[in-house]
């Protein structure tokens, strides 16, 4: 099934006899809980929230949500709540993670330890958010926006992986890939170009599976077709592409907060590369936004 939508990830989850189980690492704060609350009920979840159980209760009772839809896990303390959400998650206990009130430090400590967490040596963690834009005509995988400061090589082949990937249980069977750059100009004084024709080139070879990979391509190039067409590229990918992977996280932040803020995108994201996708929502996330990303973790989550 072809997914045009955010919503319609709500409707591939409904009809799935067996929800996946979220757990959430710390789950004292209000909009989380809410969230979840709402995952749950509307069929797309089951949910795990390990916590304060007093402040979880409190919380439910205080705001009318049904706290017999959770399983409640005492645990005081939010690193060891943490921990205990990733020991869940590699018991088999549950199939996806989300960081509650939880530093996000103390989050990741949990998921990056070498003998008790949720990463193999040398993998690539990677943020990646699924936009529906109200002036683009079908959903964008984009990465990355919020983890990699300035990607190098090998994390830039990582992160089409995801997008692809991400692309892929939304139905695109054959991801068009767009790498942005500055300029769709191979510029030596511009490194990010330069790694863009590399990638680009790697992907027709077959080094990089599954995707048709295009770069270097200015933004404009790769989600307006009238542009590519004045700027004289023709393409798969030009003005139609799957996913957008940035060069570096200024340009992808922007991007991403101009989207959200200003043009109203409707968005979720999950980071990847480890092993279940985790819900990494930001403090200023709405509550749809966050059932949003839960929806996307479930979809992606094996």
């Amino acid at each position: 099934m072809k997914i045009e939508k955010i919503s319609d990830i709500y409707k591939v989850l409904m009809t799935n006899e067996h929800k996946k189980r979220l757990v959430v690492a710390y789950a004292n704060d209000c909009h989380s809980i809410e969230a979840v609350h709402q995952a749950v009920k509307t069929g797309l979840i089951s949910a795990i929230l390990i916590g304060d159980s007093e402040v979880i209760y409190r919380v439910c009772a205080e705001n009318g949500y049904d706290a017999g839809c959770f399983q409640v896990v005492h645990e005081p303390n939010d690193a060891k709540g943490a921990e205990k959400a990733v020991e869940m998650i590699r018991n088999g206990d549950a199939d996806i993670i989300m960081k509650g009130l939880v530093s996000t430090d103390k989050y990741m400590r949990a998921i990056l330890n070498k003998d008790k967490g949720l990463v193999a040596p040398g993998t690539v963690l990677s943020h990646v958010v699924v936009m529906q834009c109200p002036g683009y005509h079908k959903l964008l995988s984009v990465s990355d926006v919020a983890v990699i400061p300035n990607p190098d090589l090998t994390q830039k082949k990582a992160m089409i992986k995801y997008v692809t990937a991400t692309a892929k249980v939304l139905g695109v069977e054959h991801p068009k890939i767009a790498l942005i750059t500055p300029t769709e100009q191979v510029l030596p004084k511009v490194p990010s170009t330069v790694e863009a024709a590399i990638l680009s080139k790697m992907g027709e070879r077959g080094q990089i599976a599954d995707a048709l990979i295009e770069g270097p391509m200015a933004l404009d190039v790769a989600i307006d077709r009238e542009a590519a067409e004045i700027k004289g590229i023709y393409s798969e990918v030009a003005g139609d592409a799957d996913g957008l992977v940035f060069s570096n996280l200024d340009a992808g932040n922007v991007f991403y907060k101009t989207n959200t803020k200003i043009c109203k995108s409707k968005q979720g994201s999950v980071l990847m590369g480890a092993m279940v996708p985790s819900v990494l929502s930001s403090r200023g996330d709405d509550v749809e936004t966050k059932l949003n990303s839960i929806a996307l973790a479930a979809l992606l989550a094996k």
